[in-house]
């Protein structure tokens, strides 16, 4: 027989979803309609004067080369970050599961980066890799490697994916961990005396289940490449050098606030927000599909 919570007064249930609701109101859809808004006004960068352009805002970024340049180098960014930061999880949480003399600390110690904020991912690893400065560039010069991410664009970009995607490692290990324990030892104990070696068990047992968590990581690290990796690039390379390392989300910060193109900005910003919603129902729409549940 299912249990059924009762309430005492018919207001209560409401009251308790209340500040959830106003939550998401305030803090997520209010600046949602301000940013859509704002998309089609021209202002000044001191907010005296302001006009209504209609499409405008649209109208000139579409026309912009560069403005496409951004959108295939986020896409490139995005896709570099997930499938690192994605492939290398996966890699130590098999490595995780298997039983081992110290196991609990190895895994502490993989779950830890997650709690260092962005900023602080973006400090540390120009600390390691600075060009003069930097600990691991001079095993690099050592090596015969011209390594000045200051000044080429390629090297920043390289910098700037290894250090967001080992943010995104930690997070992605705790899930393929979670994953893992939860995929029946029977099934593999099964494939094994089906004769089955370690490499195709995985990739005929393991794999499989692990889909769903795959899945929803993939989602997950997505939206993270498009927006959480902001302040690793803002305190690694600023967008530079020549915008090298400039996504989508910094340019909306870049031209609003810095340049003072509000209408632009928040046309920039809603435009961002419809191609990840896209891209999400697409990944819905057809990844899912070869999704095992």
């Amino acid at each position: 027989m299912q249990k059924q919570a009762i309430f005492q007064s018919k207001l209560l249930p409401y009251a308790l979803v209340a500040p959830q609701l106003a939550i998401v109101l305030i803090f997520f859809y209010w600046p949602a309609v301000q940013a859509v808004i704002q998309s089609f006004l021209l202002q000044d960068a001191f907010g005296l004067s302001t006009s209504f352009v209609w499409f405008e805002n649209y109208v000139e970024l579409l026309s912009d080369p560069a403005y496409f340049e951004t959108i295939v180098r986020t896409f490139f960014f995005s896709f570099a970050i997930a499938a690192s930061s994605l492939s290398v999880a996966l890699l130590l949480a098999v490595m995780a599961d298997k039983p081992m003399r110290g196991g609990a600390v190895y895994r502490t110690l993989l779950i830890w980066p997650y709690a260092v904020a962005p900023p602080v991912v973006g400090v540390l690893w120009v600390f390691m890799l600075h060009p003069s400065l930097g600990v691991l560039s001079r095993y690099l010069r050592a090596a015969g490697i011209e390594w000045n991410p200051l000044l080429d664009g390629n090297q920043a970009a390289t910098l700037v994916i290894l250090a967001a995607a080992w943010k995104q490692i930690s997070y992605n290990f705790l899930f393929f961990l979670a994953g893992l324990a939860s995929i029946p030892k029977s099934v593999l104990e099964a494939a094994a005396i089906d004769g089955a070696r370690p490499m195709r068990r995985f990739w005929t047992v393991t794999f499989p289940l692990l889909s769903p968590t795959i899945f929803f990581l993939l989602v997950v690290n997505i939206v993270y490449a498009f927006f959480d990796t902001f302040g690793i690039i803002d305190t690694m390379t600023r967008g530079g050098p020549g915008k090298s390392t400039e996504t989508l989300v910094y340019k909306v910060y870049n031209d609003g606030l810095i340049g003072g193109n509000l209408g632009s900005s928040a046309a920039q910003s809603v435009i961002l927000m419809v191609m990840v919603i896209v891209l999400t129902g697409i990944q819905f729409r057809f990844v899912e599909r070869k999704v095992t549940y």
